[in-house]
């Protein structure tokens, strides 16, 4: 199935019987996702768990969330019953800053996946309460991580002082100005990023996300044209996934994600920090 990035409540419901709804929330004050799951979700949906489905534990250079490998994303995906086949709908309660995490992984591995748009608020119907829908397991064959949507330390690096390419920090601007450390082991950002905090890719009205149009002037302004190479971060590589969307949903292909972003830059002491909002 050819799946736009980002889709509708409406598209949803003419389509689900052939959907895996996913229930990705997480949230960086602490609070659990999956009481929240419980306390209410879109009816059929499954709670994926962002610490332990999407991430695995690594080194503090690997950031705060850094990928599972191949054969444990198949192990955790195959104990949800969300197989390689099937067509995956994500959303949290944010507008996507956490289950752009799913659908961008998914979407690298060529299966076809996007985010609920306006998320759980936007859904027409009454939540459910409760566990939600248990799927029967499946097998899922480990599939390897595209080294081409990816980037290194050294290579965000080269790019942030490359003039033909765009470096991007997706989160909030007194965060990437410095004015806000209360999350990051230090204050500041990659030398050489530019700050696109991924809630600006919200209609702040609706929750939504801007059309396509209004996207893509969002990133000219930024300096990305349509075959920019453009690598996203943030501070653990979960919200940069909704920059990444929304590049693709304005028609820029050229993207990767830094996965260990601030908190594992921010790690080495050896790696400069810039401050300020330019």
């Amino acid at each position: 199935m050819e799946l736009a990035p980002i889709v509708d409540a409406g598209w949803v419901l003419a389509h689900r019987d052939e959907v895996v709804l996913a229930d990705v929330r997480w949230y960086l004050d602490g609070r659990s996702g999956r009481d929240a799951f419980t306390a209410a979700h879109v009816p059929g949906a499954t709670f994926v768990d962002l610490e332990h489905d999407l991430s695995t534990p690594g080194d503090p250079t690997d950031g705060r969330h850094p990928l599972p490998s191949p054969e444990a994303l198949a192990t955790a995906l195959g104990r949800l019953g969300i197989s390689d086949r099937d067509v995956v709908i994500a959303y949290d309660d944010s507008g996507g800053g956490t289950a752009g995490r799913l659908v961008w992984m998914l979407r690298v591995l060529g299966q076809p996946a996007a985010l609920l748009d306006g998320g759980l608020q936007a859904w027409p119907e009454p939540p459910e309460t409760g566990g939600g829908t248990s799927r029967p397991p499946t097998t899922v064959p480990p599939r390897p991580w595209p080294a081409d949507r990816f980037a290194s330390h050294e290579e965000i690096a080269s790019a942030a002082e490359d003039p033909d390419a765009v470096v991007l920090d997706a989160r909030s601007s007194p965060r990437f100005a410095g004015d806000d450390a209360s999350v990051d082991r230090r204050a500041g950002h990659i030398p050489g990023a530019g700050n696109a905090p991924w809630a600006g890719n919200l209609d702040p009205e609706t929750g939504r996300f801007r059309a396509a149009t209004a996207l893509r002037q969002r990133y000219a302004d930024l300096g990305v044209e349509e075959d920019t190479e453009v690598i996203c971060y943030c501070g653990s590589g979960v919200s940069a996934c909704a920059d990444l969307l929304a590049l693709e949903r304005a028609g820029v292909g050229r993207t990767r994600l830094y996965v260990p972003s601030w908190s594992g830059w921010s790690a080495d002491p050896a790696r400069p920090a810039a401050q300020g909002r330019e």
